[in-house]
């Protein structure tokens, strides 16, 4: 796996953490610049550390599933594709349903869990939004990557984009949550493709 495609996967990953930075950034009053650092450090280091469990855990048997590198690769990734886009689609419904009920769609704004950036509120919400990279470490140990670059790739990328998301929330509200995380599922499916397509070229 090369540079462009563990970018590529780095920035679909943390498209979760993006969308929760965002709904922090607009329930917190406090400066987004906080906000955005403390989001940007749990989510950071959780989407790096579990790359690299599952990495650990694909390790053990990647002599034995070597040969199905690809098709293994592809089905992971493609789950967490579909997985992250079904979410946000089902995330957009209960929106218009709230919208037509005359209820407020989003609770960031009102919802002291997402306002708080306290150390237990802050871990769940890290290792909710990484879990689906641990399923991506498996995948990474299958296609043989160098995993220091990848969880350095990805957490540096997550913590950027946490950083702005907390920023985009406290200025323009949480419109492009729902986009970013059918954006990052699209992407994830469409490097499993790459990588099933390219193994039988």
């Amino acid at each position: 796996m090369g540079i462009w495609e563990l970018l590529i996967m780095a920035v679909a990953l943390s498209m979760d953490a993006f969308a929760v930075s965002i709904c922090k950034g607009l329930a917190t009053t406090g400066s987004y610049i906080k906000t955005g650092l403390v989001c940007g450090i749990w989510f950071g280091a959780f989407q790096a550390l579990m790359p690299f469990i599952g990495w650990l855990l694909g390790s053990t048997v990647s002599s034995y599933i070597e040969s199905y590198s690809a098709y293994i690769a592809f089905a992971l990734l493609a789950f967490l594709g579909v997985k992250m886009i079904w979410e946000a689609l089902s995330e957009a419904r209960e929106q218009k349903k709230a919208l037509a009920e005359g209820i407020n769609a989003c609770g960031c704004a009102n919802n002291e869990k997402n306002a708080s950036l306290g150390v237990k509120v802050m871990l769940v919400f890290a290792i909710a939004t990484s879990i689906d990279a641990l399923a991506a470490g498996l995948s990474l140990a299958a296609m043989g990557a160098n995993i220091f670059v990848a969880v350095t790739f990805i957490g540096i990328t997550t913590f950027l984009f946490s950083f702005v998301g907390a920023a985009a929330g406290s200025k323009i509200g949480s419109r492009f949550s729902t986009k970013a995380q059918i954006a990052g599922g699209m992407i994830l499916l469409a490097l499993g493709i790459k990588i099933l397509v390219e193994n039988f070229i």
